[in-house]
């Protein structure tokens, strides 16, 4: 085999972007949460060391601030934030193919803020792997150094449903979809009515951690059913608007 055939088809293969799965993305998330922590507690135990009253405010404002602007600047400057660099990510203007702006980066931070975990429960269903803050702000998550990465830590662009099926059309998808999302939370908040008039009238202290691990367990529940109800619908494996197979 001609050494120069094989070396040519490197850089196609290197060239498509790898984009990040949730749980590499989760790790990112879960070191900026550590690093958030971490300054806050040097912040405290510096005024608690201090003990003067306007440094302790100075000290909180300059906190805050940087807590807020921590990820826009380093997003926009560098690509990612700590959490990002050490697991290999980058975040990527779609547009541009490099970093992204100021103001975007500000926009995804505030509608991840807002929607919190829920940003995420589409990422299965979309072709690269975006959040609801990607997609509106029209940017990626993708590996920074694909000589780094191992398979388990990223996926290809999707590709659209073969020839050999047929799609139902985007709005039957779409309604069917939103007709189990809202069964679903219908159903588990007729569940949490059912443990909070079970629990709540409870005369026992012992009886309120119960309740709250209920809370947090229907809480997780409702996050991933709405997210494999999201993607199931959007690939046409929801009954009411299945795939069916062409005839051949």
């Amino acid at each position: 085999m001609n050494p120069m055939s094989v070396a040519s088809t490197v850089p196609s293969a290197a060239a498509a972007p790898l984009y990040a799965r949730f749980s590499r993305r989760f790790r990112g998330i879960f070191i900026d949460w550590i690093v958030t922590l971490l300054t806050i507690a040097g912040a405290l135990l510096v005024a608690s060391t201090v003990a003067i009253d306007s440094v302790s405010r100075a000290l909180g404002f300059a906190v805050i601030a940087a807590l807020v602007l921590y990820e826009p600047v380093l997003v926009s400057f560098t690509g990612g934030t700590v959490g990002h660099h050490l697991t290999n990510l980058r975040v990527v203007d779609d547009a541009t193919g490099g970093n992204v702006g100021f103001l975007k980066a500000c926009a995804r931070l505030l509608i991840k803020s807002f929607l919190g975990w829920y940003s995420f429960v589409i990422i299965a269903a979309t072709r690269r792997n975006q959040a609801i803050h990607d997609l509106v702000t029209r940017s990626t998550v993708q590996i920074r150094d694909p000589a780094k990465a191992r398979p388990g830590q990223f996926v290809t662009e999707r590709i659209e449903e073969t020839r050999a099926s047929l799609m139902p059309a985007r709005w039957q998808r779409i309604l069917v979809t939103l007709l189990y999302l809202l069964l679903t939370f219908f159903f588990v908040t007729l569940l949490a009515v059912i443990a909070e008039t079970l629990l709540g009238g409870c005369a026992f202290h012992s009886c309120a951690p119960v309740l709250r691990v209920v809370g947090l367990v229907l809480d997780v529940g409702l996050l991933l059913a709405m997210a494999g109800i999201i993607a199931l619908g959007w690939k046409g494996k929801l009954p009411g608007a299945r795939v069916s197979r062409a005839s051949r």
